[in-house]
């Protein structure tokens, strides 16, 4: 059966269909709803990690245990699991492990531009890079076998576009594996300097054979044209291409890393004249030519932003197309109405504070008509630009505010709070607690007392986490109680030291939901048929089938199998 799939989701179906036992992330766009998708899946443990090394560290314990497991996350997101990627990559695995990485060309939502491709080359783990669904299933599924084959993490990358594209996939069966057998192996896996140096030569050895081995992979293929000219490309560029550049002969590249350098040369050396197509960094192009193959690339093609196939046309040919954009009014993103959040950047706007911001949908504190927000880095690095203000200029403390939001502050602002308590800054930070990670599309975290699949758990209390790390002076306000929040942030701002106000209140859209899901009524003929979706809140209890709305996704698959009406929304 063909079923027309988002990338994200194909990517999660064909981890699904490989057999994949245990899921780990922390959200990020574009890659969010990879793992999401899988929390549907009652045969895969799934889970939504304080950040990306701890989900990428889950991902290899599961792994060296036995079990084929998938750990994703955006660009920016693999730099903070870089410090677990770089070593698995000389302990290998045992179960299969793939690391599903979106890159977002063009920054739509992203604070850089990143190529996932470059940091595989320093870590030495293999990529496969697909270019639809149907794709981003099968490469998914063949990333766990390479894995299993050559000891090694595979890294699944796709970019914006492959991710948030829908194209056709045809669905297939799971694959039910055993967890592999576990042997103790304290040279495999215990990465003390005696056993690194030894594994730093098989990696470099396993590396020469997948170069090997990727000469006669499928996923690398040439499709014959016009000996004129030849492109050589890989992912979302190659449908630019083929749309763009139809008469062409074009080298598609399914591995990106390492490369099959003599089908390369093979192909190059069969059209006039030869150009790599890739998003931002030369990566193949600089391999290519240090193999001694003659192609062009960036002196073509621009090294930011996504390609399209306008752009690709222009740039190889220098015909510009007569189509043009649509003239429609600017909209930039701004705060929802309701947020809570406007009613802290209002008063640090009223205030005129230095804001040392984070990343979040408070973000847009930044932009009209709040403006306020003074500089943005990276997940967690609001506190620690705080103390650093603190100790450039001991009077900086009181006039300004360090702003975080409450997913965030798990994910990596606690150790800044830390600092700042140990090295005796003086610094207020603010906590923006909206009861979930609101910019990727409401997902929970520890703090919210939900797990990924919405089942009750311990809920991190913020407050006691502040005092517990030595922060004396821990209150909480009502963001939408002006005066109280401004009077909180002048008494704080007063005080040496290290303060924290939490902003409380829900995030509005979480209790805006259009309808609240979907139940069974008394048309029920026990049929079935629904709850082999696979669906966690599809449950068979005692009184016949029922849907748990607190996990329902309101994706209406149910209703749309049920051959009896029985299956209606919840308003």
């Amino acid at each position: 059966m063909k079923k027309l799939l988002l990338g994200d989701f194909a990517v999660a179906r064909g981890a699904w269909e490989a057999g994949v036992k245990v899921a780990a992330a922390y959200p990020g766009t574009p890659s969010t709803e990879i793992t999401e998708e899988l929390a549907r899946y009652p045969e895969v443990y799934s889970e939504w990690s304080p950040n990306e090394k701890v989900a990428l560290e889950v991902g290899v314990g599961a792994s060296i245990r036995g079990a084929r497991t998938i750990v994703s996350m955006k660009h920016v997101g693999l730099n903070v699991a870089c410090d677990p990627l770089f070593t698995a990559s000389y302990t290998g695995v045992n179960g299969g492990l793939v690391i599903a990485v979106a890159d977002d060309p063009s920054v739509f939502s992203s604070q850089n531009e990143q190529d996932t491709r470059l940091t595989a080359v320093s870590a030495q783990v293999p990529v496969l890079e697909p270019s639809d669904s149907e794709e981003a299933k099968e490469f998914t599924k063949h990333a766990f076998e390479l894995s299993e084959q050559f000891d090694t993490p595979v890294i699944l990358r796709v970019t914006t576009r492959v991710a948030h594209s829908q194209s056709l996939v045809e669905l297939g069966e799971r694959q039910e594996l055993p967890v592999r057998p576990y042997e103790r192996d304290i040279k495999k896996y215990v990465m003390m300097p005696a056993n690194a140096r030894v594994k730093h030569v098989a990696v470099e050895e396993r590396m020469r054979k997948m170069s090997a081995a990727a000469e006669t992979m499928p996923i690398n293929r040439i499709e014959e044209g016009s000996k004129d000219l030849g492109i050589i490309c890989s992912g979302g560029v190659y449908q630019f291409v083929k749309e763009a550049l139809p008469e062409a002969s074009v080298l598609k590249l399914g591995m990106v890393y390492p490369l099959p350098f003599e089908t390369i040369r093979k192909f190059a050396a069969g059209v006039k004249r030869c150009i790599v197509a890739e998003e931002l960094a030369p990566h193949l192009e600089t391999q290519i030519k240090a193999q001694g193959i003659a192609v062009e690339g960036k002196n073509v093609f621009p090294r930011c932003g996504e390609f399209s196939a306008k752009l690709i046309r222009k740039c190889v040919l220098g015909e510009e197309t007569s189509v043009s954009p649509a003239e429609v009014p600017a909209r930039p993103p701004v705060l929802c109405a309701g947020c809570p959040h406007r009613g802290v950047f209002y008063v640090l706007s009223k205030l005129k504070l230095n804001v040392l911001g984070d990343i979040g949908c408070y973000t847009l504190g930044a932009v009209p008509p709040l403006g306020s927000m003074d500089a943005v880095v990276c997940m967690g690095a609001s506190i620690g630009m705080a103390i650093g203000f603190d100790k450039a200029d001991p009077e900086a403390h009181k006039h300004s505010v360090a702003v975080i939001g409450d997913s965030t502050f798990i994910h990596s602002g606690i150790t800044g709070l830390i600092d700042a308590v140990y090295n005796k800054a003086n610094v207020t930070v603010i906590i923006l607690d909206n009861r979930t990670t609101g910019m990727t599309g409401h997902q929970n975290h520890p703090a919210t007392g939900k797990t990924i699949k919405n089942e009750e758990t311990y809920e991190l209390d913020l407050a006691e986490v502040c005092r517990a790390v030595g922060v004396k002076d821990v209150r909480t306000v009502d963001p939408g109680d002006l005066a109280a929040v401004e009077t909180a942030v002048r008494e704080e701002l007063s005080k040496d030291g290290v303060s924290v106000i939490i902003a409380k209140k829900p995030c509005a859209l979480l209790t805006k939901r259009l309808y609240k899901g979907f139940a069974v009524n008394e048309n029920c003929k026990k049929c079935k048929a629904c709850m082999k979706l696979g669906c966690p809140a599809i449950v068979n209890g005692k009184d016949g089938i029922t849907i748990d709305v607190s996990l329902c996704t309101e994706c209406g698959l149910c209703k749309s199998v049920c051959r009896f009406h029985a299956i209606e929304e919840v308003r």
